[in-house]
């Protein structure tokens, strides 16, 4: 899957830093965030409080900023930008959830963005091969099932394909307004299916 106009539009914002950029990105994609901190804390048999949650979804957010967006500009657009953040994100938590093994709480660090680099390199390295790819849409599809059919539809044009809310409306049947509330409840349910 390639960068959708949408994501290629945000991503030009944010590296311009035009104003409200930052909260669109985090308004897009904060719920990928949040379904992959959960689907690392399952994998792992790891229960995560909100607080903890929250913790590490702000850690990736940060790993983002960090270096005036230096994770953002090595963005080459060889995939989805979904799958790109999946990819950063996922080594992210890991780093954290290990650094949990030996603490009683999370403990939260910023990343060195050197580190960050180094694993996005190793991971665009994969990312053309088959396993990969599977791997990447197996841990996709696992952060839906807990959504209905219709909810499922949304979050994959909203998230994966970049589609617009008039774009998703015209092509799922569903009135413009209605889009970000599904997108809402969608989100909610993913959260809590990890808890």
């Amino acid at each position: 899957m390639t960068l959708s106009e949408i994501d290629r539009n945000l991503l030009e914002r944010c590296l311009a830093r035009k104003p409200r950029s930052w909260e669109d990105f985090v308004d897009r994609f904060l719920g990928l965030v949040i379904h992959v901190i959960n689907h690392a804390a399952q994998c792992r048999s790891i229960r995560l409080r909100d607080v903890d949650r929250d913790d590490l979804g702000s850690e990736v957010m940060l790993a983002i900023v960090k270096d005036d967006f230096a994770v953002l500009r090595h963005f080459r657009g060889e995939s989805s930008l979904a799958t790109y953040l999946t990819v950063i994100a996922r080594r992210v938590i890991v780093r954290k959830l290990l650094d949990r093994k030996s603490a009683t709480s999370l403990r939260i660090e910023v990343p060195e963005s050197a580190d960050v680099h180094s694993s996005y390199a190793e991971a665009v390295s994969h990312q053309n091969s088959a396993e990969e790819r599977v791997s990447n849409q197996e841990e996709v599809e696992h952060l839906l099932e807990g959504l209905n059919h219709s909810e499922q539809r949304v979050v994959r044009l909203y998230h994966l394909e970049g589609k617009s809310y008039q774009e998703i409306s015209a092509q799922v049947g569903m009135p413009e307004n209605s889009v970000g509330p599904t997108l809402t409840r969608a989100r909610t349910k993913m959260r809590r299916s990890s808890r």
